[in-house]
């Protein structure tokens, strides 16, 4: 753990109340304080409460205000949904496209999928963002975002708290439910209360802050699965443009959600974007309890870094500086955990005369690309020069309002005189679909994620490149010595507090706002590339299933499950898709799935086929033989065949549905793992009909490439059951051990029963 984040952000290790927004009190301190009614006291609870609608405010059912895509996910939401009898948006739903917006890749494909996007705005009255006008989450913050809403978001850092919007960040299926008009279901989550105090200091900009969180935050779980409420006199000195800056990464902790308490400078920021009218000041109540408590003195955080593969890897660029040799040889060591031998990762050679030596910075997306963080970068950046190797370095703004605000003021010329390229609203750097650095380059990024293969390099291919996290103002200041690590507090040059003016005329020119509008009579245009998902048969009787990967590294993102980058140009095409799935962690899932898919189609064809295919194959047909001599009733019509993975942790990163459902269309069952990194990724398993197996840590009773019945597991799931019975096939006998399922709601229940949400909704139509 690095010292400069112990310094600056502490856990309370328990329950704390708060008292008159300034006062904490240990729960241990605080016996004559109640507890029940406390917990209702938090900016967060008065949220849900409002939005709740099962009028059990422990099992909450949510309806959210707004939704919001982009044009990686809203055509495969929208084709599920018109499978299941959409006729038009119940709430507004905003479709953005700055994922695929090149259209570089794949002929006509991206840009069919923005036909297909504004076509169903049109139809089913929805709000169009044409490519290059803004980021997702930047068009939320001025369009939409306001004090006490909820917004659900197809994309994992839908996150607009500092606005005093609880916003949450799901796969696609969970806004399916939402354009059907049901519910998000979930157990009240925990609040943790993140109590800022200080001020920050010359230099230290919000990526900063989020970094120092994710690094104590992420590892032990501190927030998984809670909402991080933003209390405390700290919050009052930072800009709305800092706090947005901290919010979005807070995504990174695997938090459910988050909260700020709002004021003055919230309203004039709303005011500015001509919605007054949407604010309202959100407090948390006299007396609150949350269930953790974690300070932050703003003022010793330090300009900061995460090293490759993880936010977490977060350290003070003093730090790294100091101490060079032995944190790059802990970060080659832990690119060895996840790529073994494929290639060789150094990044020693980046060392020059005991500094490290990057070789491109990139300012960018919901995170990197707004306005004062631009503005701070140019003011570091004016009057110099960012020379001619190869160092480079490019700037993304969120929004086209942003981009025109910094050409009128003056930010970009700065930028430009410096050698900076200056680019449109684009999300491509975040996810390897923009600036891809050479084999063996180190790229620093204001960005939101630098997982491994992220930026686009392909290791199955030799290829590797790395990306650190930054703030655009150490960036700049990177910059300014021509691609040497320095944090923005060793260059001294004053940063300006630029008045931002925000033009509405802009988007009233060219976003295509149908809410309210809809026009049953208008085509859906489906390109070529555009296809409906496959037909999927419901939970049988009994599983034979088949082990076709297995992960040991400590975490596996979602980008490691179906790679992003160029993969993305076949989002809209489930069955091209999955023909990456794994592709970049273990490049014989596909076929190894499809040889065992090829079984469960001939099981559907029927009793003969499936034996005739069971004949010619040694290995299945034996495993068979050893289930059938203990289970006597088990036969093919009440036994499905597919495959499932073992991953310790799977599913941080990403919300995109894809990680679950490209493991669905090539005939997954299953996940097993030791836990789940995110409620999202666990959510996609389930509402693609995938079973979330649970299995206690330590030795497998399998391996790879070992086949598992699970006898009797539609009734344990219709039961209830707290243990699922499981035998590993070994040789001529039967290994047995315990998976579980945990907590699943009586709908989630019935979608895995169902074989998957399109489904179930089909059944209730």
């Amino acid at each position: 753990m690095s010292a400069a984040i112990d310094n600056c952000v502490k856990i309370n290790g328990g329950g704390a109340f708060l008292l008159n927004g300034t006062e904490v009190v240990p729960e241990k301190d605080a016996a004559d304080l109640d507890k029940e009614k406390a917990l209702k006291g938090t900016i967060s609870y008065g949220i849900l409460e409002k939005h709740n609608t099962s009028g059990n405010m422990e099992q909450l059912k949510i309806r959210f205000d707004c939704l919001t895509s982009h044009d990686i996910t809203f055509v495969g939401i929208i084709q599920t949904a018109r499978a299941s009898g959409l006729k038009k948006f119940p709430v507004p739903y905003v479709l953005t496209n700055c994922h695929n917006s090149l259209c570089a890749v794949g002929g006509t494909i991206n840009e069919d999928d923005h036909v297909f996007g504004l076509s169903a705005a049109r139809k089913y009255g929805g709000i169009y963002v044409p490519p290059h006008q803004a980021v997702i989450h930047q068009y939320a913050r001025e369009m939409l975002a306001g004090c006490g809403k909820m917004i659900l978001g197809s994309d994992s850092h839908t996150r607009y708290g500092a606005l005093g919007t609880m916003a949450v960040g799901e796969g696609g299926p969970e806004l399916v439910k939402q354009i059907l008009s049901q519910t998000y279901d979930i157990a009240r989550p925990q609040v943790v209360g993140i109590y800022l105090t200080g001020e920050v200091q010359h230099g230290v900009g919000p990526q900063d802050v989020a970094l120092a969180l994710i690094g104590k935050l992420f590892a032990d779980g501190t927030v998984k699965n809670k909402v991080m409420e933003f209390i405390g006199p700290g919050v009052g000195r930072l800009s709305a443009d800092f706090r947005i800056g901290i919010d979005v990464m807070t995504t990174e902790t695997t938090c459910l959600s988050s909260i700020w308490r709002t004021d003055d400078t919230i309203r004039e920021w709303l005011a500015l974007h001509g919605r007054e009218a949407d604010y309202k000041e959100l407090n948390p109540a006299d007396t609150a309890y949350y269930d953790e408590l974690v300070t932050v003195d703003l003022s010793k955080i330090k300009p900061m870094i995460a090293m490759p593969f993880h936010p977490s890897n977060a350290y003070s660029i003093e730090e790294v500086n100091n101490n060079l040799t032995d944190i790059l040889s802990e970060t080659e060591k832990r690119a060895r955990v996840s790529f073994g031998d494929q290639v060789k990762f150094d990044l020693h050679s980046k060392i020059r005369n005991g500094k490290l030596l990057v070789d491109q910075g990139i300012i960018a997306g919901c995170a990197g690309g707004g306005f004062e963080n631009i503005c701070a970068a140019a003011d570091i950046l004016d009057g110099a020069d960012i020379g001619n190797n190869e160092f480079t370095m490019s700037v993304y703004p969120a929004s086209m309002p942003v981009y025109a605000e910094l050409v009128k003021n003056g930010a970009f010329t700065k930028l430009i005189d410096a050698g900076v390229v200056l680019k449109t609203c684009f999300c491509g750097p975040c996810f390897g679909a923009g600036d891809t650095p050479a084999n063996n380059a180190f790229s620093i990024r204001h960005s939101t994620r630098n997982f491994p293969n992220r930026e686009g390099s392909k290791i199955q291919k030799g290829q590797i490149s790395s990306v650190a996290l930054m703030d655009a103002r150490s960036i700049a200041a990177t910059a300014a010595n021509k691609g040497l690590l320095t944090g923005a507090d060793q260059i001294d040059v004053k940063q300006g507090k630029y008045k931002y003016f925000f033009d509405s005329r802009i988007y009233q020119k060219r976003v295509f706002d149908a809410w309210q509008k809809a026009d049953e009579s208008a085509e859906i245009i489906l390109g070529p590339n555009i296809k409906d998902w496959p037909e999927m048969v419901a939970l049988t009787d009994n599983l034979f299933l088949r082990v076709v990967s297995e992960i040991h590294d400590p975490v596996t993102t979602t980008d490691e499950l179906i790679p992003s980058g160029e993969t993305s140009s076949f989002r809209s095409n489930p069955l091209g898709l999955a023909e990456f799935a794994l592709s970049r962690k273990d490049p014989e899932y596909v076929a190894r799935a499809k040889e065992v898919q090829s079984f469960e189609s001939a099981r559907e064809d029927g009793v003969s086929a499936i034996e005739k295919v069971v004949e010619a194959s040694a290995d299945f047909g034996k495993a068979w033989q050893t289930v059938q001599k203990r289970f006597t009733d088990a036969g093919w019509d009440n036994t499905g065949i597919g495959s499932t993975i073992f991953a310790v942790k799977p599913g941080d990163g990403s919300a995109r549905e894809q990680a679950a459902s490209v493991q669905k269309v090539l005939g997954g069952w299953a996940n097993i793992a030791n836990e789940y990194a995110t409620k999202r990724y666990r959510s996609n398993l389930i509402n693609w009909g995938m079973l979330p197996f649970l299995i206690k840590a330590g030795d497998l009773p399998f391996q790879n490439l070992d086949f598992l019945f699970l006898p009797g597991i539609r009734k344990a799931v219709e039961e209830k059951a707290d243990v699922i019975r499981t035998f590993a096939v070994k040789g001529e006998s039967l290994a047995e051990f315990e998976l579980s399922l945990g907590t699943l709601t009586d709908d989630e229940r019935q979608i895995i029963l169902d074989g998957c949400l399109i489904n179930y909704n089909k059944n209730r139509l």
